[in-house]
């Protein structure tokens, strides 16, 4: 499958990228998440210079990400004790009836 050409807007620059057809809607998406915390931190700090905003940026959403994956993580962790009481519960109430 071939790649498709896509122009994003990031902080009034425009970027050509390519990417697969199938992902365009993830990368607009993306693009997007980064342009409005680029413009969050524009607006609200003295940081100057793309790269410096860009940095930033990056971390910040990495960050997010780091937090999600381990909020991610913890309900899994609950979801495999609420797994078990739930099986010794079955287990004990299986006796009881028996």
């Amino acid at each position: 499958m071939t790649n498709i050409s896509l122009k994003i807007r990031i902080l009034d620059k425009e970027y050509q990228v390519n990417c697969a057809p199938e992902e365009r809607e993830a990368l607009e998406y993306s693009a997007e998440m980064l342009n409005e915390k680029m413009e969050e931190i524009r607006k609200g700090s003295h940081i100057i210079g793309l790269e410096r905003i860009a940095v930033m940026a990056a971390l910040n959403l990495a960050h997010d990400l780091i937090r999600t994956e381990n909020t991610a993580h913890k309900h899994s962790e609950a979801s495999g004790v609420l797994s078990s009481m739930n099986l010794k519960l079955n287990s004990v109430l299986s006796d009881l009836t028996n």
